[in-house]
């Protein structure tokens, strides 16, 4: 039985996923949108990462493994050769593609494994290592192991990627030489467990989603019923665990004295008697404290891995579409304006412009979560001064409408979750994001970039462009519609 690095690495984090990848690879999920999007990413980092290699030659993939392997023993051979790209091995079962193999002055490789995050995680360790392991046993003499990363200190300015200051490199030979017994154990047990006649009996845990979220997910984490425990708001593992251990898996049956947190207690409260909860008074104090006219915006962003206008950095954010609904006066009918870049130009300043125009000088600005559309408005702000002063007046008349509905609200549908989407459908049903093309902020990204990089015909860039507005209208409608709710819900009490 041959596997390849990233079985290995799958085994690491669960012996039963690795069972399942090798022996029923149809029972998994199949990517999403997001996921190949991911690895498209990681894709376009690899290939500039070639450029810190001059001279490197990439080992074809046609042919199979076998004949890679060849061709790799081929270049190793041929001195003239100063790098090796996607290099292929195979010792003992474990078959790898080495991202980088750098032929240093003195005849010695340095082994170069290129990861699109910022920093080194435990879990490239257990990748490089496994690659160290199988290239100097095949008799490469390898002098150093090293992971490329991206540096968040990168600055992009506006001309061509300097992959010199893009990637990080890190010399990480002393741990993965330190890895390597423990490495020895874990294939042995993962062989062991590929050669059983049936899928080992693993409970799901945290390693259901660290450090992925395992395609087989929903095989071994089958939905859970809505009064379960699991649903009390920021439940830690262990009270989760106390209670399951004196068999109590109902929100239903949680003692009164066991200890909770009042949030957790009102959702539990919620829950057992099924009947909503509004903090009427202090929620009352709140709704007073806005000023007419009321706006209510969010914004649609993404955050490119390789940065791709001038003054970013790696994963910063790119605002591309905002949505404003906007009250003059109480029970005014909601006025609305929107901003959505079309093209791949940078859309920074044009957003601000927009924005900056449609909120005026006066009133309260309604986000839901304030954290998010303030940190967008600062850095667009850094990079555009003219802009500066208008923002921080908008950035001061932000109204955050998450930590009211958090503090004063709770319905037995949120299942400990305070997300518009799931607090929108619970309180003001008749509004969902249910059957819309375009239904969260990752569709959305991957939406805008289709629509300005995918070279799509004239109908099918009004349907997405159309999607786009229909769902970042949606949220700062619903915005409205929920304050309406909490208005209603304090004159009722």
């Amino acid at each position: 039985m041959r596997i390849s690095k990233s079985k290995v690495v799958s085994g690491v984090q669960c012996l039963k996923r690795l069972y399942w990848q090798v022996h029923a690879p149809e029972l998994g999920a199949e990517p999403d949108a997001a996921t190949e999007a991911i690895m498209e990413q990681g894709r376009e980092v690899g290939l500039l990462a070639r450029q810190l290699f001059p001279g490197g030659v990439e080992v074809c993939s046609e042919g199979g493994l076998d004949q890679a392997i060849r061709a790799t023993r081929e270049l190793i051979a041929n001195p003239q050769v100063p790098a090796i790209f996607e290099a292929a091995f195979e010792h003992d079962g474990v078959a790898v593609r080495v991202d980088v193999l750098h032929r240093r002055r003195d005849g010695r490789w340095r082994l170069v494994e290129v990861k699109s995050s910022t920093s080194v995680k435990e879990e490239h360790l257990d990748d490089v290592g496994i690659q160290y392991r199988v290239v100097s046993r095949c008799g490469v003499d390898i002098a150093s192991v090293c992971l490329a990363h991206i540096s968040r200190n990168y600055v992009f300015d506006g001309g061509s990627i300097d992959v010199r200051r893009l990637f990080k490199i890190r010399n990480l030979t002393r741990r993965v030489q330190r890895l390597q017994p423990k490495l020895t154990f874990q294939l042995r047990a993962q062989f062991t467990v590929l050669n059983m006649p049936t899928v080992p009996d693993i409970k799901p845990g945290k390693h259901c989603t660290d450090p992925v979220t395992c395609e087989f997910f929903d095989r071994c984490n089958p939905s859970l019923p809505d009064d379960h425990i699991g649903y009390l708001p920021r439940l830690h593992a262990s009270a989760e665990e106390e209670l399951e251990e004196m068999g109590i898996e109902s929100i239903h049956d949680v003692p009164d004295d066991f200890e909770l947190t009042e949030i957790q207690r009102r959702a539990a409260t919620c829950v057992q008697t099924r009947q909503p909860w509004f903090d009427s008074e202090p929620l009352k104090t709140e709704l007073a404290s806005l000023k007419y006219p009321i706006c209510y915006i969010d914004f649609e962003t993404i955050n490119p891995c390789v940065p791709r206008f001038a003054g970013m950095r790696p994963y910063q954010q790119i605002p591309f579409q905002f949505s404003v609904h906007s009250q003059h006066e109480p029970g005014a009918k909601p006025e609305h304006c929107e901003f959505l870049a079309l093209d791949s130009s940078d859309p920074r300043h044009d957003f601000a412009a927009s924005l900056c125009n449609s909120l005026g000088e006066n009133g309260s600005i309604v986000v839901y979560n304030q954290q998010f559309e303030s940190q967008r408005l600062s850095e667009v702000a850094a990079y555009l001064p003219e802009f500066a002063e208008r923002i921080a007046n908008i950035q001061a008349r932000l109204w955050d409408l998450l930590p009211v509905v958090r503090n004063h609200v709770y319905h037995p549908a949120f299942a400990g979750s305070y997300s518009l989407k799931t607090v929108l459908p619970a309180l003001v049903p008749e509004m969902t994001y249910d059957g819309m093309t375009v239904s969260n902020g990752q569709d959305a990204g991957l939406a805008w970039e289709s629509l300005v990089h995918g070279g799509l015909d004239s109908d099918e860039r009004d349907r997405i462009v159309k999607a786009l507005r229909a769902y970042c209208g949606q949220d700062t409608l619903a915005m409205v519609s929920l304050l309406e709710k909490l208005k209603s819900a304090t004159e009722a009490s």
